[in-house]
């Protein structure tokens, strides 16, 4: 696939792979970064053989956050468009045509955080480091952690992290439902295969419309996103895949479905 310098993109069996790769930085997060993984996101959401993404972080972690160094050289209307290209980026993450894993590494910091809760699914090693430290550098989450942490926590513990500014391990990430898994070290790419060959299984069509119905849905108000919903349902059912999974069930077999 097409070369990047800050992230690694490829493909396999129907799974995505992308792969921050600034290493020597934990992968912290550079203009360059926003530019390569916007590419990258759009290309994935055009190519039917990709039916899950992994995104995981090269090296010892997952992300760690901003550049602070690239940071700290921008003026303020600079800092808004960075921003500004950082928040499209995750949003292009939730709104995925494709179901997306964050396979956590290792230290999720800040906007590493916010991108792994961007996410729709988390798994993350033993002893890996979760938090949004903003408030410690004199900020606050900018690019979505405010927003999407208290809908995944509640609005108490997501104020206890984002006040204090204090990470949470992994351990406690998976007791309060902000990780769906612990791995041990080495196994969060190996993990996100796992959940990813499970959802690969099911009907394509269905997949990708019940990831939109969520999506959309958690903007609607109750009944609006029942509706919706319904009506992504009701385009399931003109779909080959729906005819091949209600005959399999009746035919006790596995059904062949081939996403139309």
């Amino acid at each position: 696939m097409h070369r990047f310098e800050t992230i690694i993109l490829e493909k396999k069996n129907n799974i995505g792979y992308l792969v921050l790769n600034r290493p020597e930085v934990l992968n912290a997060i550079s203009r360059k970064l926003i530019q390569e993984m916007t590419d990258a996101l759009a290309r994935v959401n055009s190519d039917e053989e990709i039916k899950v993404l992994i995104i995981t972080g090269a090296g010892k972690g997952f992300q760690a956050g901003a550049d602070i160094r690239e940071l700290n050289a921008l003026k303020p209307m600079d800092f808004l468009r960075w921003n500004e290209s950082l928040v499209r980026m995750n949003a292009a993450i939730e709104k995925l045509r494709q179901p997306v894993i964050a396979a956590i590494n290792g230290v999720a910091m800040g906007g590493g955080l916010e991108l792994a809760i961007s996410c729709q699914i988390r798994v993350a090693v033993e002893g890996a480091k979760l938090g949004l430290p903003e408030v410690k550098l004199g900020i606050i989450p900018g690019a979505g952690g405010i927003q999407r942490l208290p809908l995944l926590i509640g609005k108490a513990r997501a104020y206890e992290m984002m006040l204090s500014g204090d990470p949470i391990n992994a351990e406690e990430a998976y007791r309060i439902g902000l990780v769906n898994r612990v791995v041990p070290k080495g196994q969060a790419v190996a993990a996100a295969e796992e959940i990813a060959g499970r959802i690969i299984a099911n009907a394509p069509v269905a997949v990708e419309l019940c990831k939109d119905a969520v999506e959309i849905g958690m903007d609607l108000p109750m009944e609006h996103g029942v509706q919706y919903a319904q009506k992504n349902c009701m385009a399931c059912f003109s779909t080959d895949d729906m005819k091949e999974g209600t005959t399999a069930f009746v035919e006790k077999r596995k059904a062949n479905f081939k996403g139309k």
